[in-house]
């Protein structure tokens, strides 16, 4: 019986091809580019024995240079002769493997394990399954589906009442968002969405986070969905909501930096180097981007200005006291702001997905958070000439700047942030440069029509 032999430690139920060409198919799956060479799974636990069985897997994928990631699967097993098609993965037994989300039964069987905070053994460690408020957890109409978008993760909407986020690529530590919603939800901060629970796997491939369980906002649109349709149609109400967005913003912010004695999240003065670090960080980044840069219309702005860039880095350089070093969102912008109809709810609070967790986890100044934002409403302003063809007023930017910051700056804590305008104004060049030169390494790869975004955040600095 596969379940025995789940249990036994023989993981290779799946023939490695259909393993590769699964996991290499998901929009979740991050190194497209490379060659995958070898896929097997490490570890597994049942997490239920009685058909349709239900196992999580920590799996390994390999590529041609010698280097791996690990991913959680969640694989579903049902006898052949029912007939089960959806996300099949390959057989094995008698028995259709598929992924388990997409089953609205084992999605639930999660929820369950989560609120009687089981503990299930794999064959080299455990899962362990924890409910901050097992009623919370309770299932009534048993309405699933999944959150079919775009995204590094995959998540599951129960009863529009809980939305479940299982990590797939798995690092090692705490996942920051856990870290992050566990501590805002025990002080009370009110715009996020609830923490309900988690589960996580421990043993000798990995110690991380596998799943967080959230309230879920029925009805909520984010942020970048409103901007575009007000580019459109009602540029004014969403410009009023900015300042609200930056009042949320610098409250969260302030929270973050409420525990002195909690070492995970207690503000650092940083240290001598941390400012010269940053900006060799971006000046090496310029240097490597601009060495080959191809010949594009869209790039002729700056094109052959790398040095003059640099330089313009360094002249900005000269910050003086640049306030606290806090935890801090680390992957700020629209798409990570719901609006629920009367207030903002602040999502997703893993970090940028390509850094490491040590990295994402780093105290840093809040006005990165900040740069992340106002380099959104760069983009909101563009994309709705690119995406609906509909010019934004020709202030819209600069408004929506301004009302962010006069309602973040009245909000937050000043003690984490440099004392001076000119300081604030001279940090905030240098984040939103960062951010903008990552946005011209991704657009090349990825989307070269919009280049022109990245082009004129780079142009603003230039003439600033």
């Amino acid at each position: 019986m596969i379940g025995d032999r789940i249990r036994a430690g023989e993981l290779g139920v799946l023939a490695e091809p259909s393993l590769i060409d699964f996991v290499e198919s998901r929009r979740w799956f991050g190194s497209k580019s490379e060659d995958v060479t070898h896929a097997h799974v490490l570890d597994a636990a049942l997490l239920r024995t009685r058909p349709p069985l239900f196992a999580a897997a920590i799996t390994e994928i390999r590529f041609q240079p010698g280097t791996h990631e690990l991913y959680q699967l969640l694989l579903g097993f049902r006898p052949e002769d029912e007939g089960w098609s959806d996300q099949v993965i390959g057989a094995a037994d008698g028995f259709v493997v598929y992924d388990g989300l997409a089953d609205p039964a084992l999605a639930r069987e999660l929820v369950q394990l989560v609120r009687g905070g089981a503990t299930v053994d794999a064959g080299e460690g455990r899962l362990e399954f924890h409910a901050v408020d097992a009623g919370a957890l309770a299932l009534e109409r048993g309405d699933v589906r999944l959150v079919a978008v775009e995204q590094s993760n995959t998540s599951v909407v129960f009863d529009d009442r809980l939305i479940l986020k299982a990590y797939r690529r798995l690092l090692p530590g705490p996942n920051p968002e856990l870290e992050l919603l566990g501590f805002l939800s025990e002080r009370g901060f009110p715009n996020i969405a609830a923490l309900a629970g988690w589960y996580a796997y421990t043993g000798r491939p990995v110690d991380a986070t596998l799943g967080i369980l959230q309230a879920y906002v029925p009805g909520a649109r984010d942020g970048w969905e409103l901007a575009l349709d007000a580019l459109g149609s009602d540029p004014e109400t969403f410009l009023a909501r900015l300042r609200r967005l930056g009042e949320v913003t610098g409250a969260m912010h302030t929270a973050l930096a409420s525990d002195p004695l909690d070492p995970a999240f207690a503000p650092e003065e940083p240290s001598a180097e941390a400012l010269p670090l940053l900006v060799a960080t971006v000046d090496e980044e310029i240097d490597q981007i601009f060495l080959d840069l191809p010949d594009a219309e869209r790039l002729a702005p700056v094109a052959g200005r790398g040095e003059e860039i640099r330089d313009r880095l360094r002249q900005i350089s000269h910050v003086g006291p640049v306030g606290r070093a806090i935890r801090h969102h680390g992957d700020y912008h629209l798409g990570q702001a719901l609006w629920d109809g009367s207030d903002w709810i602040v999502l997703d609070f893993e970090g940028e997905p390509a850094r490491g967790v040590a990295e994402r986890r780093r105290k840093r100044s809040p006005l990165r958070d900040v740069a992340g934002m106002l380099r959104s409403f760069a983009y909101a302003a563009s994309a709705s000439e690119l995406v609906n063809s509909v010019a934004p007023p020709p202030d819209w930017e600069e408004r929506a700047r301004r009302e962010f910051l006069d309602g973040y700056f009245g909000a937050v804590d000043r003690a984490i942030v440099p004392p001076g305008g000119e300081a604030v104004e001279r940090l905030l060049a240098i984040f939103e440069l960062e951010k903008a030169i990552y946005e011209l390494r991704y657009e090349l790869n990825h989307r070269p029509d919009w280049l022109g975004i990245p082009v004129a955040g780079i142009q603003r600095l230039l003439e600033a």
